[in-house]
């Protein structure tokens, strides 16, 4: 029985003098990621990644393992002693026990350690004919098995498992590259931009534009249960829900309504790279794409990114909206992000919004507006929720 779980990594192997780096960070996440399973033990060796169950769930572990960015490979496993004849009772065993029993198969060895008495070549011969010897109706297929039996000879044993793993999600450990801020709403789009940031390696936190009465406190319980969904990829997770009403009732009363959007989001910008800056963010995440809607054109986004020197990642610009929900889907979000509840930009959505704004018209206008004093409020009146993949009840405390 398999009570070992080899987990491979791919993009990480590529890095030079700072691979340990990359490596040091994944082992962390997975055992971050298996607190749940008291008893599990987790240690990489050169190249691999292993998991000892200790009498917990196969499946449930592998399951966990499957939302840890930087794992592309999970296969259940058995290590023994590297011993030709244990290896040879080992391999026939895996092969007997899988099931449906293939019809064709193939050994892949690899000789890590190089003072054992047999090459790669000759342990695929020695396994496979052993294997053929003693299981009838099977037979070898080195181009397309059915069962792709791979053997890997190391220093501390010998490791066999089926070749056909679970896939993982790829990618690099969630914060190896940096922390953004992600601006969340309650749509489809900014969960699955903030999916693939963490999918780069950036750890994440999280603004969100509140506008209440305007927007509800359901629409507010969305965005967090959105965001809690996004713990299952990314850990904890601080959520800043920031007051928009004042800013978005000055807006009104001051700019024509076509401009409404334009002057909302640049004031969203400058309130989020106040937030990034606070917390260590070097850029700001956003689920644009380009041409989606009116306000997502290169003119509406030039003059949006008018207002902040800090970098404004948009993963999704070059995504259409059906990729879009088929990342949605799969990572667990959509079927909240479409709950009907509006958030601050849908409530205050001008009939005829400006599709190609200018950068001078948009400065023009927001001369009529005390600036600086709405965004000191707005980041000032600011909220953090705390979320956790394990936790159970909103917890708020007020920052700043």
């Amino acid at each position: 029985m398999n009570d070992l779980i080899l987990v491979r990594y791919g993009e990480l192997a590529l890095k030079g003098k700072n691979r340990s780096e990359f490596e040091n960070r994944l082992v962390r996440n997975i055992r971050e990621k298996l607190k749940p399973f008291p008893g599990v033990r987790v240690t990489k060796t050169y190249g691999r990644v292993f998991v000892e169950l200790n009498g917990q769930p196969m499946d449930d572990v592998t399951q966990a393992l499957t939302e840890v960015f930087g794992v592309i490979d999970i296969s259940p496993a058995r290590r023994v002693e590297s011993d030709i004849n244990r290896i040879r009772e080992a391999a026939l065993q895996l092969v007997q026990e899988v099931h449906p029993r293939p019809r064709t198969f193939k050994v892949i060895a690899k000789r890590a350690r190089k003072d054992f008495p047999h090459t790669s070549q000759e342990l695929n011969h020695l396994l496979g004919s052993h294997i053929l010897k003693n299981t009838e109706g099977l037979q070898v297929d080195v181009h397309h098995p059915e069962l792709a039996l791979r053997v890997e000879v190391r220093q501390e044993g010998t490791y066999l498992y089926n070749g056909s793993g679970l896939p993982g999600p790829g990618g690099l450990p969630v914060g190896s590259s940096g922390r953004v801020m992600l601006m969340l709403s309650g749509g489809i789009d900014s969960p699955v931009a903030a999916y693939l940031a963490l999918k780069r390696g950036a750890a994440l936190e999280a603004v969100h534009f509140h506008s209440y009465p305007f927007t509800s406190e359901r629409a507010r319980k969305k965005v967090e249960d959105l965001g809690q969904i996004l713990t299952r990829y990314a850990g904890k997770i601080k959520l800043h829900v920031v007051p928009l009403t004042e800013i978005q009732t000055q807006i009104r009363e001051q700019c024509p309504s076509s401009y409404m959007i334009t002057i909302m989001r640049r004031f969203m910008m400058r309130i989020t790279e106040k937030l990034a800056r606070k917390n260590g963010a070097l850029a700001m995440v956003t689920g644009e794409s380009l041409g989606q809607v009116a306000s997502q054109t290169l003119e509406s986004m030039n003059a949006i990114n008018d207002v902040t020197r800090m970098p404004v990642l948009r993963p999704l610009v070059g995504m259409d909206k059906q990729e879009i929900m088929e990342v949605s889907r799969k990572i667990g979000t959509y079927e909240t992000s479409i709950l009907p509840y509006e958030d601050c930009c849908t409530v205050f959505q001008p009939k005829n919004p400006v599709t190609r704004p200018g950068v001078e018209r948009a400065r023009e206008l927001e001369a009529r507006l005390d600036v600086e004093k709405l965004v000191t409020a707005a980041v000032e009146g600011t909220e953090r929720v705390e979320l956790t993949p394990d936790r159970q009840e909103e917890e708020f405390s007020s920052l700043f």
